[in-house]
């Protein structure tokens, strides 16, 4: 009975010194992160915070500050992913949304940007057009439309978001920004190419 005891008095001093040493480094990575930040370097603070969940999952700051990062980067897919793990973590956390709803609409701007330079491309290849370029033309352009498909998919989510930031902090300092963007997106939504998409 007292060697068990013994055994089992072991392991719980490894499985807390385990513990200690993994929020030791998880902060020391976090540390990191922040000093890459500041610094501008948001892929290097990236590749900390993302080492940082891997060791710790459940620190919502981390999902937050990798989503920051990512946006920072022009990594909106790596960003949305980090918000949406964090809002698993801690739902009541406004800034999740704010910056969901942002990286979701610097998405859709880059998508409409990508397409739109596509078909900018092709058209000045296509001025002498045959049967057959005639065919991936408009294969072309029905990728554009999904592309827009998508873009407005973003734009939605991107309002639910901010609109869900609105109402958790119904006093934010950037509150008509916020709501100029929301504008702006119901006006790509609906079509009206005069207003341009919000850029933050």
């Amino acid at each position: 009975m007292k060697k068990a005891l013994m055994i089992v008095s072991v392991l719980l001093v490894a499985v807390i010194s385990t513990a200690c040493i993994n929020n030791m480094a998880v902060q020391e990575l976090n540390n990191k992160a922040a000093e890459y930040m500041q610094k501008g370097d948001y892929e290097s603070a990236m590749n900390r915070l993302q080492a940082s969940l891997d060791l710790d999952a459940t620190m919502y700051e981390t999902y937050y500050n990798l989503g920051v990062a990512a946006i920072n980067a022009q990594k909106y897919d790596k960003a949305i992913e980090a918000l949406e793990g964090g809002i698993k973590i801690k739902p009541d956390f406004a800034d999740f949304y704010y910056s969901l709803g942002i990286a979701q609409s610097e998405k859709a701007n880059q998508i409409v940007d990508s397409a739109a330079q596509k078909l900018e491309e092709n058209s000045d290849k296509s001025e002498n057009v045959n049967e057959k370029n005639a065919v991936i033309e408009a294969g072309k352009r029905t990728e554009a439309v999904e592309e827009k498909n998508k873009a407005i998919e973003l734009k939605k989510s991107a309002i639910e978001n901010l609109r869900k930031y609105l109402e958790m902090k119904p006093n934010a300092e950037d509150k008509e920004t916020i709501e100029a963007l929301i504008e702006e997106s119901n006006a790509f939504i609906n079509g009206d190419e005069s207003v341009p998409a919000g850029k933050e």
